[in-house]
Formats: structure tokens, sequence, C-alpha cells
């Protein structure tokens, strides 16, 4: 195993944790962006306000797209372990 085959997998690895990540990050950074508008536009500073849409957003975000982050892992995992012997020598 050589140093090219340690940082293509190091690669592809960091890469399929940002692809899966990247949706629900997104998904709680505009509903935060939403509420913080609201709350200045209302006046309103309960800290508990953006806690809860939040919650409820990502864990929506995690039903919606749950499919296909565990098949994009899956394909990830297949591929590595497929190609396991050729990391050993």
């Amino acid at each position: 195993m050589t140093i090219d085959d340690v940082v293509t997998m190091m690669r592809t690895a960091l890469f399929t944790v940002i692809e899966l990540a990247a949706p629900i990050l997104l998904i709680s950074l505009i509903v935060g962006l939403i509420i913080s508008i609201f709350q200045t536009v209302t006046s309103i500073q309960e800290q508990t306000l953006t806690f809860v849409p939040k919650v409820i957003c990502v864990f929506l975000g995690l039903m919606i797209l749950g499919h296909w982050m565990l098949t994009s892992l899956k394909d990830y995992v297949i591929a590595l372990w497929s190609n396991f012997a050729q990391y050993i020598h």
C-alpha cells in the first residue's frame, strides 16, 4: 500500500463525510437564518425559539435524505472493503 493509496482513501472518505453532512448542515443553517430574521423583525429574543424548529427540520431532513445518505455510506464501505486485498500487502 503506497502513500497514494492512503491519500486516495482519505480523500474519498473526507469527500463522503462532507457530502453526507452538507445537506443537514444547510437545513440547520437556513432554518436558523430564517428564525434569526424573524426574531430581528419582531424583536423577540427568546433563545429557545431557534432550538425546536431546527431540531424538527433536521429530523425531517434526515427522514427525507436518510435513504440516500445510508446508500452513499454503504457504497463507500463496499468499495473500501472490496479493495481490501490490495491494501494489506
